[in-house]
């Protein structure tokens, strides 16, 4: 590895933990859940202190060599070199686990002191990845492939990122700059997409969106070329950016959530990434999802009163807990096989796990950071999906989700935890019934 890369990777290395975005671009991790009643992102739920990490491997030759990030995305492949050295907090800091009728996540935290933390070493174990190697291979022998737009709603996205700029959808019924509603869907120059929270055509407003380009990273970030590696080839399947969430604790409301729904759906998306929920029951929202024929990937959320995972079966989580044909529920697994600590879990609400914890994928202003959380999880379930219904010409929809949750890996850790009792598996996936 040469130096600026080292340097590189070892800034990346060092994370902070807290309610709230870093300053530094870089170093970039996930929001925890806010007291406002609103929807709110599935990010880390993690305290508010520095973290110090060392992630080694799982090496470049594995992934794209063009990628010079690619050493640390894990998540795509693990051949067992991975190391997790980290400070982690000797308590639990006390949240609610529900606070308020219509709350999207919700807790207060204590700040820990400097003596209240020691080192904990989490080791890999080969193959708990989601085996997208072989499944490239594959997808890129395959001579006819369906295009698919897949919709993230979640803060905004930044569209013109090197990694994600040729992985953007763009409206082709609407005419950039003109101040007219070309296609009249009722949105003007909706050009790739649509802000919901402020109600106009920038899909992008800067650091808030973090999470959402965060997600699209690991859907479609270009591969081969940069730094990262994306899970789909974005030559057929485009990102459609819609922003709902927003500020500085990357909030918003059910209703905008349930406009950005209808606004994907009318605009051809077919799979949606939902890394977001709330305790509470809106039957507007999950009247919205049912009557969708969208596919939506939705994270199950992480934990309530202690920081620990709860089960969704007991005490639900919305709209991951919705029990409808056209939802995936997806988990936050470990590189040791294990699920996340603050990762929900059910073994009748909760579909698959999937990689979460220190994932590597792009944020603002062409540089890329960690972060953790089933938030993190569901974007490869979203990624794996679409690349399925691409491959697979023939496949529906609920096919597709019938594939994943069939060809997952199965261990003894998610055995009785999830649906599925396995972990998402993208070349199984591929191959399944063939």
């Amino acid at each position: 590895m040469n130096k600026r890369v080292r340097a590189v990777c070892l800034s990346l290395a060092v994370l902070f933990i807290g309610m709230y975005l870093c300053n530094s671009q870089v170093n970039q991790i996930d929001k925890m859940e806010s007291n406002d009643q609103k929807i709110h992102i599935f990010s880390s739920n993690l305290r508010q202190a520095p973290l110090h990490t060392m992630a080694l491997g799982p090496g470049l030759i594995n992934l794209s060599p063009a990628d010079q990030f690619s050493t640390y995305q894990w998540g795509l492949k693990n051949d067992g070199e991975l190391r997790l050295v980290e400070m982690v907090s000797k308590f639990k800091a006390v949240d609610d686990l529900y606070s308020g009728p219509s709350s999207f996540g919700g807790g207060h935290t204590q700040q820990p002191g400097p003596n209240d933390y020691e080192s904990k070493v989490t080791k890999a174990v080969p193959g708990i990845d989601i085996n997208i190697q072989p499944a490239w291979e594959l997808y890129d022998k395959q001579s006819e492939k369906r295009s698919v737009i897949v919709a993230i709603i979640d803060t905004g996205i930044d569209i013109n990122h090197r990694e994600l700029k040729h992985a953007i959808w763009t409206n082709p019924g609407e005419i950039d700059g003109d101040g007219i509603d070309d296609d009249e869907n009722g949105y003007i120059d909706d050009i790739h997409g649509w802000n919901f929270y402020s109600g106009n055509n920038q899909v992008f407003t800067g650091e808030e969106d973090s999470h959402g380009t965060h997600a699209a990273g690991t859907v479609s970030a270009a591969r081969g070329n940069y730094g990262i590696a994306g899970i789909t080839d974005n030559h057929y399947v485009k990102i459609m950016p819609i922003k709902a969430l927003g500020g500085s604790e990357g909030i918003g409301s059910p209703s905008k959530v349930i406009e950005a729904i209808r606004y994907a759906e009318a605009n051809g998306a077919s799979i949606c990434n939902l890394s977001m929920g709330t305790t509470a029951y809106s039957k507007e929202l999950a009247d919205t999802i049912h009557n969708s024929n969208m596919l939506f990937v939705v994270s199950c959320g992480n934990g309530g009163v202690s920081g620990l995972g709860y089960d969704t079966d007991e005490h639900p989580v919305y709209p991951a807990s919705l029990p409808y044909d056209n939802v995936i529920s997806v988990a936050n697994l470990l590189f040791d096989g294990t699920l996340s600590e603050d990762s929900n879990y059910g073994a009748k609400s909760v579909d698959l796990a999937a990689p979460g914890t220190y994932i590597l994928s792009t944020i603002p202003d062409n540089s890329y950071g960690f972060m953790s959380g089933t938030s993190m999880a569901a974007p490869m379930v979203t990624g794996v999906a679409a690349m399925l219904y691409s491959y697979r010409k023939d496949l529906s929809l609920l096919e597709v989700k019938s594939i994943l949750i069939s060809s997952s890996k199965k261990t003894d850790a998610l055995a009785g935890k999830t649906v599925s009792g396995g972990l998402l598996d993208a070349y199984g996936a591929l191959t399944w019934g063939q």
